[in-house]
Formats: structure tokens, C-alpha cells, sequence
């Protein structure tokens, strides 16, 4: 088993948004779904379009809108179709994003870590996130800041441990197996977070890779384990 984690000597937290800061994995789903359905997509596409989402897990939508497109509907990639897409995705969303919870203790853990800075990492589309986070009063958390789509994570975190901004130990809080693939990889510790996940069999995964696991963080950070 891996030894349990001591929060107060990391100097960065990294942490995702859908799944760990807001319940919103349900939201995105719901809003792929209406954006194909609302695009003309039957329901089988619809369907389609949901499972590839979550298969991709913290992906940029601007992939994903591309498979759509020319895989599953087998339309011509246009600027103009791809744009009429993206546009709808994130006028569905925006509504929910500003209604879905926030995780319960999002403040006590933050005064639990007094000492490291937070920076917020999302697959989602990093404008909008810069637009939505402040409407909930919740910006001023991040003192590193947001960052989205439709730069991937690991390109994020690339750059972000190679220019200084990312001091070590750091530590990524995420919910998906890319997640703790692109923060491993650069060098992240991490904590899966399960209670809001949507990726599927994370108990297999997360015992595979001796991943910690907490339900959420409504927690005290001394109440981590490993999953078995």
C-alpha cells in the first residue's frame, strides 16, 4: 500500500474541476447529449457521442466535437459546423455549471492547505471557466489560476513545471485515468477522487496503480487511503 499522504508539505495542489470542485460530470454528459440532439443527432448518436465522452474522460470538447462530426455522423469537418457545435455545447452547459454543487468542504480543505498554492486544471473550455468560476465567487481560490481546453492537461503541466510555476512536491487531485496519467508523468503526486466520478470500473484502475483514493473532499487530510 502506498503511505498516506501528508498535505501540508506540498507547495502546489493542482485540482481538476468536473468530479472534485463541482459535481458537474452528470452536467457534461447531459450536455453532449442535448448538443448532438439539438444538432439534428438521433438518439443513437446522441448515445454515441456520451460514450466517447466519457471513454476520453478530461479531454478537450474540441476533440471530441471533431470525432462527432466526422466519425459519428460522417459530416465534412467545417469551420463553420465545427464552430455551430461548439457554440450550442457551451450554451447548454453554461446554465448548468452555474446550478451543479460545489464540493461541500472546497473551503476547509483550502484552509487545510494554507501553505501550497492552487491552481485549477479542467478539460473543460478554459474562457468559460474563467467566466464561470468568478460568477461563483470561487477564482480567488486559484491563485495560480484556470486553465482549460483546448490545451490538454499534460501540455499544461509541461510547461507549467518547466517555466517554475508548479513548485514541487506538488500534488494533482483528479477524477479520470488521464488525470493521473498526465500528472504522474510530470512528476505529480496524486489522489483519485471517487464519490463524483463518471470514469468506469475506477476501483480496477485505481488498485492496478496503487492510486489513493478519497471519497471526496468533505474530508480531514489525514483520512486518505489506498484503494483495494
Amino acid at each position: 500500500m502506498s503511505k498516506k499522504l501528508d498535505l501540508t508539505e506540498y507547495k502546489t495542489i493542482v485540482l481538476d474541476c468536473d468530479g472534485v470542485v463541482l459535481n458537474s460530470n452528470k452536467t457534461k454528459v447531459d450536455a453532449y447529449y442535448n448538443t448532438a440532439k439539438r444538432m439534428g443527432g438521433t438518439d443513437a448518436q446522441a448515445q454515441a457521442f456520451v460514450d466517447y465522452h466519457i471513454k476520453l474522460g478530461s479531454i478537450p470538447r474540441n476533440d471530441k466535437i471533431r470525432h462527432y462530426i466526422t466519425d459519428i455522423i460522417q459530416q465534412p469537418l467545417t469551420p463553420a459546423l465545427f464552430q455551430a457545435f461548439m457554440d450550442t455545447f457551451t450554451e447548454i452547459l453554461d446554465e448548468t455549471l452555474m446550478q451543479c454543487q460545489i464540493a461541500p468542504a472546497l473551503h476547509e480543505f483550502k484552509a487545510a492547505t494554507s501553505q501550497a498554492k492552487w491552481m485549477l486544471m479542467s478539460g473543460g473550455d478554459q474562457e468559460e471557466l474563467r467566466q464561470i468560476f468568478p460568477r461563483r465567487g470561487l477564482d480567488t481560490l486559484f491563485e495560480l489560476g484556470i486553465y482549460g481546453g483546448p490545451t490538454k492537461k499534460n501540455e499544461h503541466l509541461a510547461r507549467m513545471v518547466a517555466d517554475g510555476t508548479i513548485q514541487f512536491p506538488a500534488l494533482f487531485v483528479g477524477d479520470s485515468r488521464f488525470d493521473h496519467q498526465a500528472s504522474t508523468g510530470a512528476g505529480l503526486d496524486f489522489v483519485f477522487v471517487s464519490d463524483w466520478t463518471d470514469m468506469p470500473d475506477w476501483q480496477t484502475y485505481c488498485k492496478q496503480h496503487h492510486v489513493t483514493v478519497w471519497h471526496h473532499l468533505e474530508m480531514s487530510p489525514n483520512e486518505n487511503f489506498v484503494s483495494t
